[in-house]
């Protein structure tokens, strides 16, 4: 018996919740344009113990456009897609991880002007994951963004399960927010789950 935690597709109001709430998007760059690392290396912690994860090189006419790819997403997640912070922008680290459901790549995204960076994740998403992600955004004082985007994997199983990729960035800045209560239109794609 797998231990793997069961994948939910994303239904349709849960779709429009999404939509309605700008959350649904379309990207220049998917999780499988990530996937095509031609070589890898293990991240080992301070201790030297290896993390799981991998740095993934790419090879460099990929590499280019992946990094361009990821710096415009990171401008319309911070910056409502202003392209003209693109130049001062750097991808420092795509690292993969090698372990659990989703299989994240985690973006080092660096400012050069001021040194800060932020990370940005890029998962396979499913209907828990997303309502896990709205409800933490929803109550929690970090401001949390994410896009889904819809992909089928292949004409043949599309209608069964449609593949989601998550972009998720959790900001390090704490945001005072008034209270929140689960919006409706939430409460109700919940359970039609």
């Amino acid at each position: 018996m797998s231990k793997k935690k069961p994948i939910f597709p994303i239904n349709e109001k849960l779709s429009d919740y999404l939509t309605t709430y700008n959350r649904n998007s379309k990207i220049s760059i998917f999780y499988n344009d990530l996937l095509r690392f031609s070589a890898s290396v293990k991240v080992l912690n301070e201790n030297g113990e290896d993390t799981l994860w991998v740095r993934a090189h790419y090879d460099e006419y990929e590499r280019d456009e992946i990094e361009l790819s990821l710096k415009k997403v990171y401008t319309i997640l911070h910056s409502d897609g202003n392209e003209e912070t693109i130049k001062y922008l750097t991808i420092d680290e795509i690292d993969y991880c090698t372990f659990g459901n989703s299989k994240p790549f985690r973006i080092k995204v660096r400012n050069i002007l001021n040194d800060n960076y932020t990370y940005l994740y890029v998962k396979r998403a499913d209907a828990s994951r997303v309502y896990g992600l709205e409800l933490e955004h929803i109550v929690s004082p970090n401001r949390i963004n994410f896009w889904f985007i819809k992909k089928p994997l292949s004409k043949n199983i599309s209608q069964v399960f449609r593949a989601m990729i998550l972009l998720n960035i959790i900001s390090r800045h704490l945001q005072k927010e008034q209270n929140h209560r689960l919006p409706r239109s939430l409460s109700n794609s919940m359970n039609a789950v």
